[in-house]
């Protein structure tokens, strides 16, 4: 008995006909009759009357049709199941992203893959964009969410979306309504990312500043968005920062000010290994590429 002289009964006893079920099966009749005429021979039961005008079940063949329609929806599921499974050979999928992106999103995201992927175990991993590009290329991680600049030929890049910048301070140290309000900046403290986690972060930054006419105190400096925005929330500076911050950091005490003269973007990208990237790396890439952030501000 295989699989086929299952789906042949199944097709039969749905249109009791062996004319449609035929056509429906793709086939023609005499092959099917003979898969039918096969079953009921090994299972030394007749499943079906048939004559010249009609095809009817018997009660045996009623009986089967019931528990091989479970049978088969059951392996449906274990096949589909199995998939699912395959798409990742180690059942694990490792994500990594840089901490100046919106966690909300993230989290979404993990939701979103566990429910499509519920026997894959997803890994989330807080990595600035040079070590994240290294993992790549090592096949450490499946998927990356890193601010550009990207210079690998090992791994594929998919822009999720452009970031401007947005000086953020302490609002009871500070009255700041427009860019023209930036000339007392020009003596206060800076916090800013560490220029050996984030080169090109770091760089950018210094870049503003030169485009507002002053070289930026930089006092404190941290591997952490969270870790800079807490220092502005307590006083001890300001610092320039991705807009997209404002999701995660809005603050009582914290004021954001988006820098428009300074016409300066990063380009946030979801990053795989070359090639073909994988059904989940698929799915995140759909997912986040759905999310329209810049709207939300």
């Amino acid at each position: 008995m295989e699989l086929r002289h299952l789906k042949y009964f199944l097709k039969l006893a749905e249109e009791l006909s062996f004319v449609r079920a035929a056509e429906k099966l793709f086939i023609s009749q005499p092959p099917l009759s003979r898969q039918i005429k096969e079953l009921e021979t090994e299972l030394g039961a007749t499943l079906f009357e048939r004559n010249n005008k009609r095809v009817i079940l018997t009660d045996a063949g009623k009986y089967y049709q019931k528990e091989i329609q479970e049978l088969v929806q059951n392996l449906e599921r274990i096949n589909a199941t199995t998939k699912k499974i395959s798409e990742n050979q180690s059942g694990e999928f490792r994500i990594a992203y840089v901490s100046s992106t919106f966690s909300g999103d993230i989290s979404a995201l993990i939701q979103y893959l566990s429910n499509q992927y519920p026997y894959v175990n997803f890994r989330l991993y807080e990595v600035p964009t040079v070590k994240q590009i290294v993992a790549l290329e090592e096949g450490k991680i499946d998927f990356g969410i890193i601010r550009a600049p990207l210079h690998s030929p090992k791994i594929d890049s998919y822009l999720w979306f452009k970031d401007s910048f947005s000086l953020v301070f302490n609002r009871n140290n500070y009255s700041i309504t427009s860019e023209a309000d930036l000339e007392q900046f020009k003596t206060a403290t800076f916090v800013f990312f560490n220029k050996q986690y984030a080169p090109y972060f770091y760089d950018s930054l210094l870049e503003i500043c030169a485009q507002y006419g002053f070289k930026p105190k930089v006092v404190h400096e941290s591997n952490n968005i969270s870790s800079i925005i807490q220092l502005v929330k307590n006083g001890l500076g300001i610092s320039i920062v991705p807009t997209a911050i404002m999701k995660s950091h809005n603050y009582p005490e914290l004021a954001y000010l988006e820098l428009e003269k300074a016409d300066h973007f990063t380009d946030i990208l979801l990053v795989t290994p070359k090639g073909n990237p994988s059904e989940i790396s698929k799915a995140a890439i759909q997912f986040l590429t759905k999310q329209n952030i810049k709207d939300e501000y």
